[in-house]
């Protein structure tokens, strides 16, 4: 038997197109790739039957065979299909106004939660849901995230993922599912930082209960966010007006969305071509596995990114940059054409940087904290 009829009769035997990337292709939606989303509120959807939507996926550079993001849009007054979900997905609500309603197999059981642009929430795995549109005049546009493709390459049947029959009685059991998210005292992904517990999260973009991470440098403020009982996690970060983040690297397939402000990022591979990703609110974009990359501000207030991680044990260590530990350059060691592009970038707005002189000469340097 040749390789080909083999691989006729198997389709996962061998195949270099993973399990995950034919079911997508089967769907016949559209596929975004590359390394950038300019703005995810206004790329072309098409019509899902199936889920009785309209829905794209996005495929960046950095994310493939790791972590799935994909674009549901509900026309005015529209609500989806009812989907039940092996896995756990999270939803950031790009635009719109809406409800989810989730309820156990036997219907006994049921949660209601209204959403709005900017909302952050989770839909647990085997739980029945839906989505509506609550506004009749324009369109709700949502971002999932999930670890599909992983799942999908231990077990390539979408059956198992899509039309599981494994009912869960405690998904939806907690009275206390969708309450506002509290605060945990006791797990820090960062010294000083808190970590908020939540399936819900009302505004990202409204979020202020932040705390210095002053390792990052640019002055800026973050908060990481935990789902109750799932491997799906999140973090955010602020930033002042007019400087920019230290360059850094980590694993693989971290989904980043904006949710205000206007800046650039710049991400390369050691040794290789820096690449610029202008962005703005409702802009994505992925870091690939172990590229450095690094924010700015381009603006007179605070920027905000949103960043969807992939399971925590592929936030490890990256390669050497000088010593074994490195993953972050400090400003007095970076590529002066970092802070030339940046001061270019605000000179066109009419506007200079604030980065203190110090920063570039003093290593380590941390920004003072009110």
């Amino acid at each position: 038997m040749t390789s080909k009829e083999a691989e006729a009769k198997s389709p996962y035997l061998w195949t270099r197109a993973s399990p995950y990337d034919n079911w997508v292709d089967s769907t016949g939606l559209p596929v975004y790739d590359g390394h950038f989303i300019p703005d995810a509120r206004t790329i072309k959807v098409a019509r899902w039957d199936e889920r009785e939507c309209d829905a794209a996926f996005i495929r960046l550079a950095g994310q493939e065979g790791y972590t799935e993001s994909r674009i549901t849009e509900l026309r005015p007054g529209a609500q989806s299909a009812e989907v039940k979900l092996a896995f756990d997905e999270a939803i950031y609500v790009l635009d719109g106004q809406g409800m989810t309603t989730l309820r156990s197999p036997d219907g006994k059981t049921s949660r209601s939660f209204e959403w709005q642009k900017h909302s952050l929430f989770l839909v647990p795995r085997y739980a029945i849901h839906q989505f509506k549109n609550m506004l009749g005049q324009k369109p709700a546009r949502l971002l999932h995230f999930n670890y599909l493709p992983l799942s999908m390459a231990g077990n390539p049947d979408p059956v198992f993922h899509f039309q599981n029959p494994f009912e869960d009685p405690a998904a939806l059991a907690d009275p206390d599912l969708y309450s506002a998210a509290k605060v945990s005292a006791n797990d820090e992904f960062l010294p000083g930082v808190g970590c908020w517990y939540g399936n819900f999260f009302a505004d990202m973009r409204a979020w202020d209960k932040l705390d210095p991470n002053k390792g990052r440098g640019a002055g800026g403020s973050s908060v990481f966010i935990r789902f109750p009982k799932s491997p799906l996690w999140a973090h955010m970060s602020v930033f002042p007006p007019r400087t920019y983040k230290k360059a850094h690297r980590h694993g693989p397939g971290v989904v980043i969305v904006i949710p205000g402000g206007e800046g650039f990022s710049v991400m390369w591979r050691e040794g290789e071509e820096k690449i610029f990703i202008p962005w703005q609110e409702g802009s994505v974009f992925v870091p690939p596995d172990n590229w450095f990359h690094q924010h700015f501000n381009l603006t007179g207030g605070p920027a905000r990114y949103l960043a969807l991680h992939s399971p925590y044990h592929f936030n490890m260590s990256a390669e050497t940059v000088k010593d074994p530990a490195k993953d972050q350059i400090e400003y007095s060691d970076e590529d002066p054409v970092i802070r030339q592009r940046f001061e270019s970038e605000l000179a066109k707005r009419g506007m200079t940087s604030l980065v203190p002189p110090q920063a570039y000469t003093t290593p380590g340097y941390e920004w003072k904290y009110a």
